[in-house]
């Protein structure tokens, strides 16, 4: 058993203080500046200039054509599976590696999630993993879908998720589900400020989505987001995210069954003043990583993961693994009893009991992961 106490030196010489949380948001912009003004407006709910102003820059950011504000992560994921006219009875394939709102949204429009293997480089979805899956399982039929063989069921979709702001390789696997005739939404909303082969997350798919949680990159406390370079799906995702209200001057029409997910101008006045310091706060976070793996490499034997190659990671969360989960619970338990809060990653999808009937195409990479890697601490150090 390694002795940590350190690496718990280490830590709090970065962080200076009696309790170093995990990750905590930064304010040193226009935030108030912004809030105010959008106050003395009058238009503090979901119409209003800087709700034009972030999705402006929010589609400059991922490189896309378009963004609509959200209310959160969770929202965004779920009306793109609306958008993408996942129904009921149709399955969705995606990580069982991943934070619970991925497949919840799934469960949500009435489908049921399928759970393919990470790659241990990347943490996020196997290409290889996912084609092995779809051709021992994929069939193919006259009406252009493919189904699963085993189930029955429509394979409509597929949503990987850039883990902890490490991009997947997300070229392979829009390709692969491209020949599969398969939706990909892409689960970024941990990525904000990541790139893969020079482009942003989120804008490979034919939608993908933000989070921008009070523990994000960028924050404004909850919101979320949707990009996309589809016209139609970005005026259907604004339409129905208004409660798919008809305009008019005075009349209350609606014409599809519309949701109440439009992102307050209130939350897009903070969105849009964290999202001016986007490079500052990426470009400190990514020194941030540079010092822990520095530290690790030379220090110990616990091993840092570094950002895949061709990739540019935000480093959201810096992520460590240990020998076993021994030796991860004996780490967290000393970090969290001295004042440092580290979390491990996310029990996997397939042991949760709403998901523990789903099929999975093998997942000895995800529990390896699920064993052994802890979240330390990485808010942005000025």
């Amino acid at each position: 058993m390694q002795n940590f106490k350190d690496t718990i030196t280490f830590i709090k010489k970065l962080y200076p203080k009696d309790f170093i949380p995990l990750h905590e948001p930064l304010f040193i912009g226009n935030e108030r500046k912004y809030v105010l003004d959008a106050i003395d407006s009058t238009f503090v709910s979901s119409v209003g200039e800087y709700v034009n102003r972030f999705e402006k820059m929010m589609a400059d950011v991922a490189g896309t054509k378009y963004a609509i504000a959200i209310v959160n992560g969770t929202a965004a994921l779920h009306i793109s599976l609306v958008l993408a006219e996942v129904k009921q009875e149709d399955e969705v394939l995606t990580q069982a590696l991943t934070f619970i709102a991925t497949a919840n949204a799934i469960s949500y429009v009435g489908a049921k999630p399928v759970f393919i293997d990470v790659d241990k480089e990347t943490l996020g979805m196997s290409p290889k993993k996912l084609l092995a899956f779809l051709e021992e399982f994929g069939e193919k039929r006259k009406d252009g879908f493919t189904y699963n063989k085993f189930s029955g069921k429509r394979i409509k979709a597929c949503v990987p998720m850039h883990t902890f702001g490490f991009p997947c390789k997300i070229d392979e696997l829009v390709l692969i589900c491209e020949k599969w005739n398969i939706i990909l939404i892409e689960d970024a909303a941990e990525s904000i400020g990541s790139y893969y082969k020079g482009k942003h997350t989120g804008s490979f798919g034919l939608m993908g989505t933000f989070s921008f949680n009070g523990n994000k990159t960028i924050t404004c406390g909850g919101g979320g987001a949707v990009v996309t370079n589809d016209e139609n799906i970005a005026k259907l995702a604004k339409h129905l995210t208004t409660q798919a209200k008809v305009p008019h001057a005075w009349e209350f029409a609606h014409d599809h069954i519309g949701y109440n997910y439009r992102m307050p101008n209130l939350n897009a006045a903070f969105a849009f003043a964290q999202l001016e310091q986007l490079r500052t706060f990426t470009g400190k976070k990514r020194k941030l990583a540079k010092d822990y793996q520095n530290y690790f490499e030379k220090n110990t034997e616990i091993e840092f993961i570094k950002e895949p190659e061709n990739s540019e990671s935000n480093y959201w969360l810096n992520c460590i693994l240990l020998n076993n989960r021994t030796e991860r619970d004996a780490f967290l338990s000393i970090t969290n009893e001295n004042g440092v809060m580290t979390r491990p990653v996310w029990k996997l999808m397939n042991k949760l009991p709403m998901f523990i009937n789903c099929q999975n195409g093998g997942l000895a990479v995800s529990e390896f992961i699920e064993d052994r890697l802890v979240n330390i601490p990485s808010s942005v150090i000025i």
